[in-house]
């Protein structure tokens, strides 16, 4: 039998949590590519918390992905046939290709990756969009001095794992936060964060308080809500957060209200949203120091690893309640 194509596609469109029942999988023929096109087949998918927008019908930064369209992502995989000269058979290549074993790409969208370098995984990760807009929110936005205090939410995650890293080369004293005592352990231990904050295990604004005793200069936000109140309340005068994601609020059907938010204008804080690809001057020397990091073991990761395609709308749902550890990956068979 010949082989098929397995696609995710988007079934419906979530008030609320996501369920598996919002994706359909479904098999159709692989597609042959046309003149200037590469067909690639893919080996990983990355799965990040921003596809949870795309899933809305509502104005964004990205275009929505349509009913019945292939969901969004981006992947690493291997050409096997090429119609454009810049590309070659066997080329490993990064790829916003979707939810979906092969893909047809036109080429401008496609990054190739060294698989000797670091594994073609971590193109997706620490060496990817997560660890660029790491790199791009702490360098840029958020531009910690030496002896200042960063704090990071998300800390064991895909972005935010980085991002504390990244502040630690700038001699800062840098806390995160994470969901339980096994991540904050790994932060702590693995990354060489000077402390974490376990936000399941009560009394935040202690906690925060204690581990920030000069208070707050830079705050990586990832998870927003309540957190970010406890946050907002510690901040020192002239501090910077630069806007990442607010995970928590995602699919939230009331979101939260910041209580704190009249601290920015008293202690003149920076809030500065921001999306990396408005950034893409910046990609690669972020690219160049982040892989050199990798390979000198001088910045860590940790990745989850879910098993096929068809588990990648399992994997998600998990992703967005805490359930991974590090960057949330699916391997296709």
């Amino acid at each position: 039998m010949a082989a098929k194509n397995t696609q995710v596609l988007l079934a419906n469109r979530p008030t609320g949590w996501v369920k598996e029942s919002d994706f359909r999988i479904v098999e159709t023929e692989i597609p042959a590519p046309g003149d200037g096109q590469v067909l690639i087949k893919n080996r990983f998918l990355s799965l990040d918390p921003y596809m949870r927008g795309r899933m809305n019908d509502q104005r964004s930064y990205a275009a929505k992905v349509e009913l019945g369209q292939v969901m969004t992502g981006e992947t690493v995989g291997e050409v096997i046939d090429s119609r454009n000269a810049k590309f070659h058979k066997g080329d490993m290549v990064a790829a916003r290709a979707g939810w979906q074993q092969y893909a047809l790409s036109d080429g401008g969208d496609l990054r190739k990756v060294d698989a000797e370098l670091v594994p073609i995984s971590t193109y997706l990760g620490v060496v990817g969009m997560p660890g660029v807009t790491a790199w791009i929110g702490i360098n840029d936005i958020g531009q910690p001095k030496a002896g200042e205090t960063v704090v990071v939410s998300a800390a064991s995650g895909a972005v935010g794992s980085v991002a504390g890293q990244l502040a630690k080369t700038k001699d800062c004293r840098v806390v995160g936060i994470a969901g339980g005592q096994e991540k904050c352990d790994f932060v702590v231990k693995e990354l060489g964060f000077d402390a974490c904050i376990d936000h399941r295990a009560g009394n935040l604004q202690q906690a925060l308080a204690a581990a920030t005793p000069k208070g707050i200069d830079v705050y990586f936000e990832n998870v927003g809500g309540p957190i970010l109140d406890a946050v907002l309340a510690r901040c020192n005068p002239f501090a910077r957060i630069p806007l990442c994601g607010m995970v928590s609020q995602y699919n939230a059907v009331e979101r939260y209200g910041v209580q704190n938010l009249m601290m920015a204008v008293g202690m003149r804080i920076k809030l500065q949203g921001f999306i990396v690809s408005d950034h893409l001057a910046r990609w690669p020397e972020a690219l160049k120091e982040l892989t050199r990091g990798v390979r000198d073991g001088r910045i860590k990761y940790r990745e989850t690893v879910t098993e096929g395609l068809q588990n990648a709308p399992r994997a998600f749902i998990g992703l967005l309640k805490g359930e991974n550890f590090g960057k949330q990956l699916v391997k296709l068979a």
